[in-house]
C-alpha cells in the first residue's frame, strides 16, 4: 500500500505543479478552484503518506 500511496501522492504534487505554473489565478496564497482541488487532494495524500511512514518506523 504505500508504494502505491507514494505514486498517488507523488502525482498529485506533479499535477498541482503543472496546474500553478501555467494558471494565471493561482499565487501562494490564493488558489482558483481547480487548484484549490489539486491542493487538498495533494495535502490529503501527503499526511496519509507521511503518517504511514510514522507508523511503520515504531
Amino acid at each position: 500500500m504505500p508504494d502505491d500511496l507514494y505514486q498517488r501522492y507523488q502525482a498529485a504534487h506533479r499535477a498541482h505543479q503543472a496546474h500553478t505554473t501555467t494558471c494565471t489565478r493561482c499565487t501562494d496564497t490564493a488558489r482558483c478552484p481547480d487548484g484549490e482541488r489539486l491542493y487538498e487532494s495533494f495535502a490529503r495524500l501527503q499526511d496519509a503518506y507521511l503518517t504511514c511512514q510514522r507508523h511503520q518506523q515504531r
